[in-house]
C-alpha cells in the first residue's frame, strides 16, 4: 500500500504499508510486492477491535450477516465479550468450522449458565469449563440478571485465577443509584484480583452522574486496581421490552413515556397497549435521542485512559433488522464524532485499536498496532468522508469513507463488497 499515511511509532508518516506471504506487517521504502495499491488520501490504521459485540441469539444462523456490517464499519475482530456463549467449547467448534469475515471469539455468559444450573458450584463447574476451553472471558448483566455479591465476586476470582478479564454490565441504570453499581464493580475488582471491564458506561452507570462515574473509576485505578470502561457514540439506548429496565417504574425511573419508545427498524411508536403486546415478544425498542447527551456522557468518558469504543451490538438480520444502529455504524460513527468536537485522529484512533487489545493482550497480541511483525489486520479510510448511516429507522446500512479492510493479510473488504474470508478464532 503505497501513499496513505499512518500513525506509527508515536508520529504521522506516510510510507509504504506491506504485508508478507506470513500475513504479517512490513514497513520501509521501495518494497519488493506482486500487488500495490495505491491508497493516496486515506488513513492505514490497525483493524478496529470490538470487544464489546454481541450476537448471541442464533449466532450459527446469524454470523454471516453480523460479520458483513462490522467488516463494512472497519472493524477487522468483533469479540462477544457482552454475553457471549454457556458453551464455548462448542461454540468455537461449531462457528469455527465456518468461513469468517473477520476475527471472531466469546466470553462466558454467566447469564445463561445460572439459568441452567442451580447451584453455585454447578455454575462455577461451568464457568471453569468454558475458562479451560478457551473463553475469552467472563461475562455478567447484574441489571438484567440480578446476583448476589457474593456469587459474582465468585466468578471473578475465577477470572482471576485464570488470567482473564471479568464483563459487567452494572446492577443499576437509575439516577438515584447509578454510582452504586460503579462502586459494586470497583469492590469486585479490588476483592478479587481481577481485571474488568464495565460495557456501555454512559448507559449504565454513567447516564446521568458521568464526572462521579469515572471520578470513582479513576480513583480505583490509582490505588492499584485494573478498571477499564467502554462507550458508544450515540445519544440514547435501546434494549428489549422484556428486560428488567422495563420492569413497573420505568417510567418515573427514566422520565420517560410510552410514545417516547421506537421500534428500532421501523420507527413506529409504542402506546401502552402495543407495549403491554410488544413486551411479551422480545421487540427491541429505543429511547429518544438525547437521553445520554454526548457532551456529558461520551465525550467526558473517551478523556479518560481507561475508556475505549465499544459497541454493545450487532446485526443478526436483514433487510432492516431491529437491532440498534450501533450494530452497524459505531466505529466510524466514533472516528466521524471525535473529529468533529476536536479530538485529535490519533487519540480517537487508540480508543478503537491499541486501547481494546490491551484489555485482552494475551488473546489480541500482536493485533491492534501497526508495528513490523505485527498481524496485518488494517483499515484504511478516507477521514473526510468516514461515518456511520446506520439509523433508528434502518439499522441496516454500511459506513461510508471505510476504503479497504484487511483481515489477516487478506482483503476482507473493498469497493463496498466482501472478499475474502480469513477472519479466525481468537480464544485463549
Amino acid at each position: 500500500m503505497r501513499g496513505g499515511r499512518s500513525f506509527r511509532q508515536g508520529q504521522w508518516q506516510t510510507g509504504e504499508v506491506g504485508i508478507d506471504p506470513e500475513g504479517r506487517l512490513r514497513f520501509g521504502a521501495n518494497l519488493v510486492a506482486s500487488e500495490t495499491i495505491d491508497v493516496s488520501g486515506t488513513v492505514v490504521s490497525p483493524g478496529f477491535i470490538d470487544i464489546l459485540a454481541d450476537n448471541a441469539a442464533n449466532p450459527i444462523r446469524t454470523f454471516p450477516i453480523f460479520e458483513k456490517y462490522k467488516v463494512s464499519d472497519g472493524v477487522t475482530t468483533a469479540l462477544q465479550m457482552h454475553g457471549g456463549s454457556a458453551d464455548c467449547g462448542t461454540y468455537y467448534a461449531t462457528v469455527g468450522a465456518r468461513p469468517h469475515a473477520i476475527n471472531f471469539g466469546v466470553s462466558t455468559a454467566i447469564m445463561t449458565i445460572r439459568a441452567g444450573a442451580e447451584s453455585i458450584r454447578a455454575r462455577k463447574a461451568l464457568v471453569e469449563r468454558n475458562l479451560a476451553a478457551g473463553a475469552l472471558g467472563v461475562s455478567h448483566s447484574l441489571e438484567y440478571q440480578p446476583t448476589p455479591f457474593e456469587e459474582t465476586l465468585e466468578y471473578a476470582k475465577l477470572a482471576r485465577r485464570y488470567d482473564r478479564p471479568m464483563f459487567l454490565h452494572l446492577r443499576y441504570s437509575s439516577a438515584e443509584r447509578e454510582i452504586a453499581g460503579v462502586e459494586e464493580a470497583v469492590r469486585i475488582a479490588t476483592e478479587s484480583g481481577a481485571r474488568v471491564h464495565i460495557g456501555h458506561l454512559h448507559s449504565t452507570g454513567g447516564t446521568f452522574r458521568m464526572e462521579a462515574a469515572l471520578a470513582v473509576l479513576r480513583a480505583a485505578n490509582e490505588r492499584g486496581a485494573t478498571i477499564t470502561t467502554c462507550v458508544y457514540p450515540y445519544t440514547f439506548w435501546a434494549t428489549y421490552l422484556y428486560s428488567r429496565r422495563f420492569d413497573p417504574g420505568w417510567r418515573e425511573r427514566y422520565g420517560l413515556n410510552y410514545r417516547d419508545l421506537r421500534v428500532v427498524g421501523t420507527g413506529e411508536r409504542l402506546t401502552a397497549e402495543s407495549f403491554d403486546r410488544y413486551r411479551r415478544t422480545g421487540v427491541l425498542v429505543a429511547v429518544p435521542e438525547g437521553t445520554m447527551p454526548a457532551e456529558r456522557t461520551f465525550d467526558l468518558a473517551l478523556r479518560e485512559p481507561f475508556c475505549l469504543v465499544g459497541s454493545d451490538g450487532g446485526i443478526q438480520g436483514e433487510p432492516r433488522a431491529n437491532s440498534h444502529p450501533r450494530g452497524a455504524g459505531c466505529f466510524a460513527a466514533a472516528i466521524r464524532h471525535g473529529l468533529d468536537v476536536g479530538m485529535p485522529l490519533e487519540t480517537i484512533l487508540a480508543k478503537v485499536t491499541t486501547l481494546p487489545a490491551s484489555v485482552l493482550p494475551a488473546a489480541l497480541r500482536d493485533r491492534g498496532v501497526l508495528e513490523e511483525g505485527a498481524v496485518a489486520d488494517l483499515t484504511v479510510f478516507d477521514p473526510e468522508e468516514i461515518r456511520g448511516n446506520a439509523t433508528l429507522e434502518n439499522p441496516n446500512q454500511f459506513s461510508s469513507g471505510i476504503a479497504l479492510v484487511v483481515v489477516n493479510g487478506k482483503v476482507a473488504f473493498q469497493g463496498g463488497r466482501l472478499s475474502n474470508y480469513g477472519g479466525t478464532a481468537i480464544r485463549r
